[in-house]
C-alpha cells in the first residue's frame, strides 16, 4: 500500500514539474536547455513554482521572488522573522537605510541573518521613496536565502541595473496585431 501511495505521488509530482517546464518554453525568452534544466531542479528541490511567480527568468539567469521564499518558509513552518533597522549604518538625509533580518527555522533556532540596504543609487528610478520597505525585503530574502539553502538570488536584491519593467515581466512579448487582422 504504501508504494502505491508512493508511486501516486511521484506521478503527480512529476506532471506539476512537466506542466511547469512546459509553461516556462512557452512564455519566457531565451530559455536555453541548461535553463530548464535549472529550473528543473529548482522545482524539484525546493518545490518552486514558475506559475505561481515563486521564480523568475531575466536575462539567462532564473531568481527566486520573495513570494517564493516566503512560500518556502511557510512550507517549512518557519517559526518566525525578526527584522530590525541598523540605525548605525542608516542615513536617513540620504535615504540609505540598512536592515538586519534574523529566521528562525523553529523555537530552538540561534537564527540565520542577513543584511539588507537600498538608497537611490541602487534601487530602479521608479522605486525611489521606497528605500526602505527594499532594504528590509533584501534582507530578508539573504536570510531566509541562507535559512533553507537556497543558492540562486532573489530578484528584490538585483540593483539598479535591472529596470522594473524587465523584473516584473518575464514573458515573451505578443506583437501587436491590426484590428482586420493583418
Amino acid at each position: 500500500m504504501t508504494l502505491q501511495l508512493e508511486t501516486a505521488a511521484t506521478r503527480v509530482c512529476d506532471q506539476r514539474v512537466h506542466n511547469e517546464l512546459l509553461f516556462a518554453k512557452r512564455h519566457c525568452q531565451g530559455l536555453s536547455k541548461i535553463a530548464l534544466q535549472r529550473l528543473r531542479k529548482l522545482l524539484l528541490e525546493n518545490h518552486l513554482s514558475i506559475t505561481s511567480g515563486d521564480v523568475i527568468f531575466l536575462e539567462t539567469v532564473w531568481y527566486v521572488t520573495h513570494l517564493g521564499l516566503l512560500r518556502i518558509a511557510k512550507r517549512s513552518r518557519c517559526a518566525g522573522i525578526k527584522v530590525q533597522a541598523v540605525t548605525a549604518a542608516c542615513d536617513f538625509g540620504a535615504r540609505h537605510w540598512v536592515f538586519r533580518a534574523t529566521v528562525y527555522k523553529s523555537k530552538t533556532c540561534r537564527g540565520f541573518v542577513g543584511y539588507g540596504d537600498a538608497d537611490p543609487t541602487n534601487i530602479a528610478p521608479s522605486l525611489r521613496g521606497a528605500e526602505m520597505r527594499i532594504a528590509e525585503t533584501r534582507a530578508v530574502n539573504r536570510a531566509l536565502r541562507k535559512a533553507y539553502g537556497i543558492g540562486i538570488c532573489s530578484i528584490e536584491e538585483l540593483g539598479s541595473s535591472v529596470s522594473v519593467s524587465a523584473r516584473s515581466v518575464n514573458t515573451k512579448k505578443i506583437s501587436p496585431q491590426s484590428a482586420n487582422g493583418n
